[in-house]
């Protein structure tokens, strides 16, 4: 049986503290800090009610994480709310095929692809097992930070939104890397909200929420890191209803290709054609 960390290193570089035994935001708590701080204050902080039958689904794509996976999940874990976390290994050969095996928890579901297919295979095969009320995607490689659900939830669970989507560039810190990167990334913001009449800052994040309603009305096609602009496309082409869609800021510890960053300049270019493709034809 493999264990989660309790005092490991994150992807910085930095020692994480876990979580301190009973963190979990019970009615009386949040009572008091109510009465304490004032209603607007502890919504402005991300605290709030969570109501009776919410269950939050993780889907965690992994391809090649061993270094990094048992600390995501330590993460997850972590944080205070009901939830399933459901890990699609891509068909891993570092090792980290062997760590997720190991695991005995049971809030955690482990799926193996034999083949590897890519990002958006594994998010589609996780959303076909998710039994939760509301879905969240993960990375595997700690560039996003899970303690910031709170912010990232609240708009779905306040009954304002059925999408969230987490933003790198409206006001959070952010690790200084590729300028290209972030070039491409504005790039391909702009001409998927030229297509969608969204005014998204960051359709490339990985922070996605959805409603389960979402999703049960989509079916994925893009088995790469064409999921981003496809899954934004066909949200945006919903109609009677619209989806209500908001962005919120997150943090961003983004890595270097020596430290594990797999997506590719090919990758651009097919998620380029997604935006075209999804838009005009499903």
């Amino acid at each position: 049986m493999t264990e989660l960390p309790h005092s490991p290193t994150a992807g910085n570089g930095s020692p994480t503290t876990p979580l301190p035994s009973g963190h979990e935001l019970t009615p009386e708590k949040l009572a008091q800090l109510e009465a304490l701080l004032g209603v607007p204050a502890c919504r402005q902080l991300g605290l709030y009610p969570i109501p009776p039958g919410t269950l939050i689904s993780v889907v965690i794509p992994v391809f090649n994480e061993k270094r990094w996976i048992l600390e995501v999940l330590r993460r997850v874990k972590a944080t205070p709310f009901p939830k399933e976390i459901v890990v699609v290994d891509d068909c891993s050969t570092d090792g980290t095929r062997d760590i997720l095996n190991g695991l005995q928890d049971p809030e955690i579901r482990v799926i193996h692809h034999e083949k590897n297919q890519g990002k958006g295979a594994a998010l589609r095969t996780g959303f076909q097992h998710v039994t939760g009320t509301i879905i969240i995607v993960q990375d595997a490689d700690l560039e996003y930070n899970p303690a910031e659900y709170p912010r990232l939830l609240q708009p779905i669970i306040e009954g304002k939104a059925d999408v969230v989507f987490g933003s790198r560039f409206i006001g959070e810190t952010h690790r200084v890397l590729y300028y290209w990167h972030s070039v491409a990334n504005f790039i391909l913001t702009m001409m998927s909200n030229w297509f969608t009449n969204l005014n998204l800052t960051d359709m490339e994040t990985c922070y996605k929420v959805f409603r389960k309603e979402v999703l049960e009305g989509i079916k994925i096609k893009s088995n790469r890191f064409g999921f981003e602009p496809e899954i934004t496309a066909k949200i945006a082409k919903k109609r009677n209803p619209r989806w209500r869609v908001y962005e919120t800021p997150i943090s961003y510890s983004g890595r270097t290709y020596e430290e594990g960053k797999k997506i590719k300049a090919k990758d651009a270019v097919n998620a380029l054609f997604c935006i075209i493709r999804y838009w005009l034809a499903d």
